[in-house]
């Protein structure tokens, strides 16, 4: 038996809101751009994930201070200059 693809009833709204679209507007935009209805909707969802979901993995906050020391002390740090004066030299 073959897989089915993973399916989801979406019901559109009777007006527009301001949490849904209605038929006729999902019509409206699958016929401006050439899509079909299936296609509008997976095209505003990636544009909404990707508005919303991390692109990365979250790191483990911020350097703890004696990891930062042991950094610098490895690497030792320089007085900063600007641009301009490394430029000049």
């Amino acid at each position: 038996m073959a897989n089915k693809p993973d399916q989801l009833l979406f019901r559109l709204r009777p007006e527009d809101s301001a949490s849904g679209i209605s038929r006729a507007t999902l019509t409206r935009i699958a016929r401006r751009l050439g899509f079909t209805e299936t296609q509008v909707m997976h095209l505003a969802l990636r544009k909404l994930a990707q508005e919303v979901l991390p692109a990365y993995e979250a790191d483990e906050g911020a350097v703890r201070a004696d990891t930062l020391r042991a950094l610098k002390k490895r690497e030792p740090q320089k007085r900063l200059k600007s641009v301009a004066s490394s430029i000049i030299r």
